[in-house]
């Protein structure tokens, strides 16, 4: 690589998008942790994920069944950096082997309101660890906002240079309020709620029903991001999800590796799988716990099928597919004293000046892994529209891809002719010193 080149590292709890300034997607997407299969005895770095691909478990060659798993980071903040000085040098060793770190610079995301001790062990990481020429830390809102800016210039967000960025990521949820580029800090609100969250209450809704399988973190995974969805009416799901056999829309089975056919889980039928899709153009009409006698079959299915048959190594879903999701938009069902993710956003918009409302209402932008269930957006429209007040419209934009949302706003960001002035240099961080230096960055 050229002198000058820009490495790209959205350091994200779940997932680690790393890559070359410049370029419209990373290098690599990789599982920001390290395994150990039950084949293995030590820790190596996961497989890095296709294109098309978001779980770890359908990405990886390596039999998953039962890893275990150690991640750097915890509830969004770093707590330890050999762990994640050991991925980084796996990513630049063996994805990135053309980038030097003394002739480059990185651009490195960070949660909003990181502790400074954190932010110190970042800078010593960087600058000490791997010898990097320059560094530019930012957060994760600003660059969603710069790239959807840039994608959309007849946009609201890039006229008014104004944006609530609701970023629902692995460790955490945030909505925060972007204007100019910049994230305003006092308008930020969290809640301790994302994906790991998610997946851990769906192993343990499958394991109290069906089959203990609180040990298996990267197979639970794919199943909520096959089969999970966001329910528009929870009420009447609910009685839905009470039918027997074909009655119940949600009803599906998912098949677990038995590490001889099959070292992946998989959905046995994926039609079957689709069939809640129906719910939207109003196709079951029934009403809530009415069986649809028109289908002798029901009975007979039910018969031959169990909730529960261990020697097929498989388990059926049913309400958990839209419970679980459910917990986004109703922190309180699982005994957390957090305000849901629509009244979240009521509270960070009103933190803000009166003038920008109307315009943060209207450019709501979705970002983060968790925000890819079916129906989210219509969910969180329906949610806030009650308690915005009726003057002022609400419009959620979905990003084509909320992974990789932020990654390219660093990309951009990254290329731009200002970048080097927004940079800390090692010989600044060597003479200024940590505290110093993290004043640059306004996080």
């Amino acid at each position: 690589m050229p002198s000058g080149t820009v490495v790209v590292l959205d350091n994200g709890g779940g997932l680690i998008k790393a890559g070359v300034a410049g370029d419209l997607d990373p290098a690599v997407v990789i599982p920001n942790c390290l395994v150990r299969p039950v084949s293995s005895k030590k820790y190596i770095p996961s497989d890095p994920l296709p294109s098309s691909k978001t779980s770890a478990v359908a990405a990886s060659s390596t039999d998953l069944t039962s890893a275990a798993v150690r991640r750097p980071i915890d509830r969004g903040h770093l707590i330890n950096a050999d762990l994640q000085r050991e991925i980084w040098s796996h990513i630049f060793s063996t994805h990135l082997h053309n980038v030097s770190p003394a002739s480059s610079s990185l651009l490195l995301t960070l949660p909003l309101l990181t502790l400074p001790s954190i932010k110190r062990d970042t800078l010593s990481l960087v600058f000490e660890d791997f010898n990097f020429r320059s560094l530019c830390i930012t957060d994760s809102p600003s660059l969603v906002h710069l790239y959807e800016a840039s994608v959309r210039p007849s946009g609201l967000a890039s006229k008014t240079q104004c944006s609530l960025v609701v970023d629902c990521g692995f460790s955490f949820t945030h909505v925060a309020p972007v204007f100019q580029n910049f994230t305003l800090n006092y308008g930020v609100k969290r809640i301790d709620l994302g994906g790991k969250v998610l997946t851990n209450y769906l192993k343990e809704m499958v394991s109290y029903r069906s089959i203990n399988l609180m040990d298996e973190s990267f197979i639970m995974d794919d199943v909520k991001e096959n089969l999970c969805f966001v329910s528009l009416d929870v009420e009447r799901d609910l009685q839905l999800a009470k039918k027997p056999g074909k009655d119940n829309p949600f009803r599906c089975t998912y098949v677990l590796p038995d590490g001889v056919t099959h070292v992946k889980g998989f959905v046995k039928d994926p039609e079957e799988a689709k069939r809640f899709t129906t719910l939207l153009n109003g196709s079951d009409s029934s009403p809530p716990g009415v069986q649809n006698h028109d289908r002798p079959q029901a009975a007979e299915k039910l018969e031959g099928r169990k909730r529960t048959d261990p020697t097929k190594n498989e388990f059926d879903l049913t309400n958990e597919r839209f419970i679980v999701p459910e917990m986004i938009f109703r922190p309180g069902d699982l005994g957390m004293n957090q305000a849901g993710l629509a009244e979240c956003i009521v509270r960070s918009v009103n933190s803000c000046h009166p003038l920008l409302h109307p315009v943060l209402y209207e450019s709501i932008i979705l970002s983060g892994g968790s925000t890819l269930f079916p129906r989210f957006a219509e969910r969180l429209e329906k949610e806030l529209r009650p308690l915005v007040p009726d003057c002022y419209q609400v419009k959620i934009v979905t990003q084509e891809d909320p992974i990789l949302g932020v990654w390219r706003g660093g990309s951009l960001l990254a290329s731009s002719p200002d970048y080097e002035l927004m940079c800390v240099t090692k010989a600044e961080y060597e003479e200024l010193g940590s505290a110093r230096c993290c004043k640059r960055f306004f996080c």
